[in-house]
């Protein structure tokens, strides 16, 4: 048993974002590469209000860490223009590979020179003040240890360099994804229970705690601000919700999961709960994000 035990370790040692690995890579990242371009009109909002809190300049050195399919790396790549230079950083090959793609169709002189680099944020050697911004768009809560994912972050900035990224707040902040989960839970087996901090989409829900990561990572000049506002659901009124989340947030994996039975009943639950909340020609529910930075020094 000792012995298995040590193994393990080691195991968890050499990756310990195994898990996550095998999610964005078999899961969640062919998803996300298959509606990429409808979730980046979705985001625009919140992506405007992350690009001008970070304020890249022209030539800055940038990283954007779970970069996914590049839409904010190549955003980055033309505010620091062709002086600067952004890294996109992703533990997904499947995603990254949808980045390269769109990264060549997009080629501009005007842009900054762009690189992908598959890597775990927490072990990947990023180089001693390589970067003056640290960016994510909910790239950051997925860390099996995130104090040793930031420490890690934090050396690969410039003395002045800065940190800012986006982040959910907690589930019950944000009606858009569990208002879904309570509506389909009755049908499907339970989960395991929570873990509070776990990797995933609400891991930062608490800002206090995210304050503690960050101080503890060596950041200072931390600062949160609460955005709120309705979740860009897409056009088409419930049916157009119900299809989204067939496809993508935490409703998406135990849908797929269920027996047909099962999954039916759900998705009849899951369309009356949202029926109340149709405005116009799109469910409407409230989302909440904290957007965060700070400096490495």
């Amino acid at each position: 048993a000792r012995g298995t035990a040590a193994r393990f370790h080691t195991t968890l040692m050499a990756d310990p974002n195994q898990e996550q690995r095998r999610y964005w890579n078999e899961q969640a990242g062919p998803r996300w590469v298959a509606t990429g371009a409808e979730l980046d009109r979705q985001l625009v909002g919140l992506s405007e209000a992350l690009l001008a809190r970070a304020a890249a300049a022209r030539g800055e050195r940038v990283l954007d860490i779970g970069c996914g399919t590049g839409a904010t790396t190549l955003q980055l790549a033309r505010a620091v223009g062709a002086a600067g230079r952004v890294t996109g950083l992703d533990i997904s090959a499947t995603m990254l590979a949808a980045a390269r793609e769109r990264a060549a169709r997009e080629v501009d002189a005007s842009l900054a020179p762009v690189d992908f680099l598959e890597a775990d944020a927490q072990t990947a050697e990023l180089g001693a003040a390589r970067f003056d911004l640290l960016f994510s768009r909910f790239g950051v809560m997925f860390f099996a240890d995130p104090e040793a994912a930031f420490r890690n972050l934090r050396r690969s900035l410039a003395a002045a360099g800065r940190l800012c990224f986006l982040c959910w707040q907690s589930p019950a902040a944000n009606p858009w994804a569990s208002l879904p989960m309570q509506a389909i839970a009755p049908h499907l087996p339970p989960g395991p229970p929570a873990t509070p901090g776990a990797p995933g989409p609400f891991a930062f829900g608490d800002a206090e705690r995210v304050r503690r990561i960050l101080a503890s990572a060596g950041f200072t000049g931390i600062q949160i601000e609460s955005l709120e506002s309705d979740f860009p659901f897409p056009a088409g009124g419930v049916d157009a919700a119900v299809d989204f989340l067939q496809r993508m947030g935490p409703c998406s994996a135990p849908l797929a999961q269920a027996e047909p039975a099962a999954r039916a009943a759900a998705l009849e639950s899951l369309r009356k709960a949202l029926a109340p909340h149709v405005a116009g020609d799109r469910v409407s529910l409230r989302s909440a994000t904290w957007l965060v930075s700070a400096r490495a020094f």
